[in-house]
């Protein structure tokens, strides 16, 4: 039978149990480096006899700084945004921050709740992919008031005065993939994403731009009465699968916003057997994407898409949000835009 670990409430009590001051304890709960390596020995060791948790929000409530850097995304299932979560949360750790991390879930008053929680819990910052809506301006105007904020993935729908963002330059990423299938095949005919955020327009946008740089007139395929949700892989297979079922589009390149939506659009091309895994039976069907999902190379045909470069981002993203919380810069907002990198796949 194993024996119970004896509990310990506080502090002194641990202070007492263990042999080791309040003081040498505190810093070693602070950060390990700051106490002796003979000593954070010595500690590691005893608290493993106990039955200890270190109360992380009661030690900073009479601090200037809480060590907490709060980051709202709209999904936890995308795995995209868990990608991102995972690089901001590496980068603030390396820092010596904890991340809090609370989901929109992909409406405007998740994102306002989200944003008055971290003010509730004094977060030093936050760094924040918006929806783009209007009605949340107001909630990230008093945030600001209180926090440094850096905007990741997308814009937000009004600028927020002092506020800064990092994310992919959409100009450049979908600039390289029309280059790139126009080159090698037809000219791409552009399959939108719901106008969810700013990403929808800004994509668009740079399509049309590239295709009339390169004497192409753009084409989109029409999304009816398609759901404008984040349930891209049913809007992109809800879609395509209408059009193939009038032949339309089969045999045609398609560019899609994101990978998502290429991932429902493969889904679909598969179900009409355009995409058999004979070349001789071949459609002649291409399908591109953009983002590099975690996906989107496991799927059949894996997926052509511009790469975002989701570490960098996380790294940029916090090393802004730092500058900030420590004084280092608090001059006007300013934007960094990543580049994205090809990844040629079966799917052209």
């Amino acid at each position: 039978m194993v024996k119970a670990k004896q509990k310990i409430a506080t502090m002194k009590e641990l202070s007492e149990a263990i042999g080791i001051s309040r003081p040498t304890l505190s810093r070693y709960f602070q950060d390990p480096s700051t106490v002796k390596p003979s000593t954070s020995r010595k500690i590691k060791e005893r608290l493993a006899e106990v039955d200890y948790v270190y109360n992380f929000i009661a030690t900073r409530q009479n601090r200037k700084s809480s060590g907490l850097i709060g980051v709202i995304i709209p999904h936890y299932k995308d795995l995209f945004f868990t990608s991102l979560l995972e690089a901001i949360e590496r980068a603030a750790r390396d820092a010596g921050y904890t991340v809090i991390t609370q989901s929109s879930n992909g409406n405007a008053t998740g994102e306002a709740q989200a944003v008055a929680r971290l003010r509730s819990m004094s977060a030093d910052g936050a760094i924040i992919a918006p929806l783009g809506l209007e009605s949340s301006t107001e909630a990230f105007q008093l945030a600001r008031e209180d926090f440094p904020i850096v905007f990741t993935d997308s814009r937000p729908a009004v600028e927020i005065q002092g506020s800064d963002f990092v994310g992919t330059d959409n100009a450049q990423s979908i600039a390289a993939i029309v280059d790139y299938l126009c080159r090698t095949g037809e000219p791409p005919v552009f399959l939108s994403m719901p106008r969810v955020n700013s990403n929808a327009i800004e994509r668009q946008d740079a399509y049309q731009a590239k295709m009339h740089e390169l004497g192409y007139e753009p084409r989109f395929i029409e999304s009816g009465s398609a759901d404008e949700s984040w349930q891209f892989e049913a809007y992109g297979l809800g879609i395509m699968d209408e059009q193939f079922s009038r032949q339309r589009y089969t045999s045609d390149t398609i560019l899609c916003a994101n990978d998502r939506i290429a991932i429902g659009a493969i889904r679909g091309a598969n179900k009409h057997g355009l995409f058999a895994r004979n070349p001789e039976r071949r459609s002649g069907l291409r399908i591109a994407g953009h983002d590099d999902h975690p996906l989107s190379r496991f799927m059949f045909p894996a997926i052509t898409t511009a790469a975002q470069d989701i570490e960098g981002i996380g790294d940029v993203g916090v090393r802004m949000l730092l500058e900030r919380i420590r004084g280092e810069r608090d001059d006007a907002s300013i934007a960094v835009l990543k580049e994205a990198a090809l990844r040629i796949r079966e799917s052209t």
